[in-house]
């Protein structure tokens, strides 16, 4: 039984995100919220319409002696980053999300809650809701796909909208406002592999990494947390070179912006060795326990006996994916030298997954450089393509430029002084904001970032801290009322 967060404060906001947490809304698969959104805004008498893009835009009028305010875009996206612990059964496509209030904090019931980015989209159908609040004019924007490919964001038009505020809604840590973000680009390895009769007497053994924390690879790759894939690839490595190990079956990891939480691969070895391998798995997990204490206390390594399969990759295809997939770049690659506690490039080994002859590999780099983007992804490029790899580099979308001379900026700045009595920090984020994409149908928008405390999104273990959105609420709906004229 979900805890019934619509009695939290503000009662407006949390309700319109309990109604998000009963839609499913998978990226790729959130056209009912969206319409759900659309229909919230023509329920009130807004004007409220689908683009072509299949973003929603609802709009809603300045209240009286507000006329004159620069019109202001509330803007988040539609989908969520479906994720969920190895012996959770929820289906995403059609289960609603349960959640549970635990020590201030909303969390949900061992999934995904959530929260990015349906706390900053409740926020803005909760402003459209209240007839007390006074602004100037608005309209939101609500985009759909932002997780896996930015499509609602990449396909908005120029004309489409009339604001020259852009007041994103899709950061994650209260006191922070973000002034700009990293660029990313997704690396596509394709190997492929023949297949060959497994050796009569091997058996088959299945090793499996889990219990990892996961998370996003823009927000947590700084965390140090382990990253499945690599865990595995570097325990394959050892396995082909000391056991002559064959590869039948390798799978880690499900999505491009998740650090990979699980992954499993299916051996088979001479049957004759398989105490010694068992014994050896148990090592690595020693080891890796070891080399993880305090940043992942639920890691397992595990091997398990299953049915021989008839067939296993060939040596030689399987070597140079092993080789390729140990020795590609993961994690931070170089910290900002502008801004403190900022990474500035880095890379998610985020999927491998293997079938019908080809093993998919897919890396995501991020970078508030450009040419350092294009520099981890051509080394990755390289080392893929050494192994006999196709190579495609897609997804590419651009960073977010500071400008430090923003207005609205530093009218939201003022804002949270004179709330809050504290100056909050502008910073750059190591995430992808739709931001950077949208300034290119939308040059001359004035564009800031800010959000609630919203820990371990892409994962279970996300959770969105009440206070924090309490907080929210009172700086957003305070900064409608202080919105520059025109």
């Amino acid at each position: 039984m979900a805890d019934n967060i619509t009695k939290l404060k503000p009662e407006g906001l949390w309700n319109c995100f309990h109604e998000l947490t009963q839609i499913p809304r998978p990226s790729k698969h959130e056209d009912k919220a969206l319409q759900h959104i659309l229909e919230f805004g023509q329920r009130l008498g807004l004007e409220a319409r689908r683009d072509n893009a299949g973003n929603v835009i609802i709009r809603k009028p300045a209240t009286p002696g507000m006329e004159n305010r620069k019109g202001v875009i509330l803007q988040g996206h539609a989908d969520m980053v479906p994720q969920k612990n190895a012996d959770k059964k929820h289906d995403f496509l059609t289960d609603p999300i349960s959640t549970i209030i635990c020590d201030g904090w909303v969390k949900a019931d061992n999934t995904t809650l959530g929260a990015d980015n349906g706390i900053g989209v409740a926020a803005a159908m909760a402003v459209l809701a209240d007839k007390s609040l006074r602004h100037g004019p608005i309209e939101l924007l609500v985009t759909r796909d932002e997780e896996t490919s930015m499509a609602g964001a990449t396909a908005l038009q120029p004309g489409e909208l009339n604001g020259k505020i852009l007041l994103n809604l899709d950061s994650e840590q209260e006191g922070e406002i973000y002034i700009g973000c990293a660029g990313g680009l997704d690396v596509n390895a394709l190997f492929r592999y023949a297949s060959v009769q497994t050796a009569e007497d091997d058996i088959a053994i299945k090793v499996t990494i889990n219990g990892l924390n996961g998370g996003h690879s823009g927000m947590d790759i700084a965390l140090g947390r382990a990253n499945a894939n690599k865990l595995l690839f570097r325990f394959l490595k050892f396995a082909a070179a000391n056991y002559e190990a064959m590869l039948a079956d390798v799978h880690g990891g499900d999505m491009r912006n998740a650090i990979p939480r699980e992954a499993y691969a299916i051996l088979t070895i001479d049957s004759e060795d398989k105490d010694d391998f068992i014994e050896a798995v148990e090592e690595f997990e020693d080891m890796f326990r070891d080399e993880y204490q305090g940043v992942e206390p639920n890691l397992s390594f595990t091997a398990q006996f299953v049915d021989k399969p008839e067939t296993v990759m060939d040596e030689m295809s399987a070597d140079d994916l092993i080789n390729a997939v140990h020795g590609c770049p993961n994690g931070v690659i170089r910290m900002s030298h502008d801004m403190d506690n900022l990474v500035e490039t880095s890379s998610n080994l985020a999927i491998v997954d293997s079938s019908n002859g080809q093993t998919k590999v897919q890396f995501l780099v991020r970078s508030s450089i450009d040419t350092a983007k294009d520099d981890i992804a051509s080394s990755i490029e390289s080392i893929c393509r050494l192994a006999g790899a196709e190579v495609e580099m897609t997804g590419e979308y651009p960073g977010w430029k500071p400008d430090t001379s923003s207005q609205i900026v530093t009218t939201l700045a003022q804002t949270y002084q004179t709330i809050f009595g504290q100056q909050p920090q502008i910073r750059a984020i190591h995430a992808g904001l739709e931001c950077g994409i949208m300034v290119g149908a939308y040059p001359d928008w004035d564009m800031v970032s800010f959000g609630p405390t919203i820990q371990h999104p892409h994962s279970p273990s996300e959770r969105v801290n009440i206070k924090s959105v309490e907080n929210f609420w009172k700086l957003l709906t305070t900064l409608l009322e202080n919105i520059p004229e025109e």
